[in-house]
């Protein structure tokens, strides 16, 4: 769960029921800005996005933080399953609609970027545009090495320190079960290729050049891919651009979200590939 800030209080928080568990969500900022929807990353939280919440709500927007299946404050879980993007995607859609959002933009981190591709392929009337940063769409080799990393750099702080803060007692649970499913099943889980021929809303794809996870070229195929998007290319930055490059990811996030017209859009109303390296 989010650690409390002087400056980062939700205006509205509570817990929905969805498949049988319970998520936490948060809501900050101005109830009649545009929607935005935050889904952060395959270890994250709802703390993960706290560098990127207060610059939201500076400028207006509607903000939705919430802990997904398993972690932060949101209900255990004992395993991941083939197709659990697919699955925590529906799950988005099942928490906007009992919030009363019928719109908004979306930005993912990681697996919360693989899940917005699946919500923008899947319901297109959802979402009006897309930041997807270290997104997935397939299973290449680089990708096992990242996950032997996580695994090493779980068990000691300052990643495990982190964990626990975010996730609890059950932080070595949720670990060691999302990195079984990524084992056993990251080829099925991962086939998001053919989704992206259903996206037709303005995307921004962003990579660190130095991703632990992913070659530049997959960021590449991403951004390709999808007819209104645009790439940008970080060097010297890794998995994390949120966290690593705050400053400079905070502004390229606003000039994306007011260059599409995301402040036009209330609460509750219903690519070209070009690629940019710094």
């Amino acid at each position: 769960m989010l650690k409390r800030e002087s400056n980062l209080a939700p205006r509205l928080t509570g817990h929905t029921e969805i498949n049988g568990h319970n998520l936490l969500w948060e809501i900050y900022g101005t109830e009649t800005g545009a929607n935005i929807v935050l889904l952060h990353h395959g270890l994250g939280s709802i703390r993960s996005w706290k560098r990127q919440i207060p610059v939201l709500i500076e400028k207006g927007y509607n903000v939705l933080a919430y802990d997904r299946w398993g972690y932060g404050g949101s209900d255990p879980r004992s395993s991941f399953e083939a197709y659990f993007l697919h699955h925590e995607a529906e799950e988005a859609v099942c928490l906007l609609q009992n919030l009363g959002i019928q719109q908004a933009s979306f930005i993912g981190h990681s697996d919360g970027g693989s899940i917005a591709i699946i919500l923008a392929a899947r319901y297109p009337e959802i979402v009006q545009s897309l930041m997807l940063i270290a997104a997935h769409i397939y299973v290449e080799p680089k990708m096992a090495k990242g996950l032997g990393l996580i695994k090493m750099a779980s068990q000691q702080p300052p990643f495990r320190t982190a964990l626990e803060r975010e996730h609890g007692d059950r932080y070595h649970t949720l670990v060691q079960s999302w990195l079984d499913c990524w084992i056993r099943h990251g080829p099925q889980t991962l086939n998001l290729v053919d989704e992206l021929k259903g996206i037709n809303c303005p995307t921004l794809v962003i990579q660190g050049m130095k991703d632990e996870h992913a070659t530049p070229q997959h960021a590449k195929d991403l951004a390709a891919g999808i007819d209104k998007s645009s790439l940008w290319l970080i060097p010297e930055v890794g998995h994390m651009p949120p966290q690593e490059y705050s400053t400079e990811f905070n502004l390229r996030m606003i000039q994306f979200l007011e260059k599409n017209h995301a402040l036009q859009t209330p609460l509750k109303q219903p690519g070209s590939g070009r690629e940019d390296v710094q």
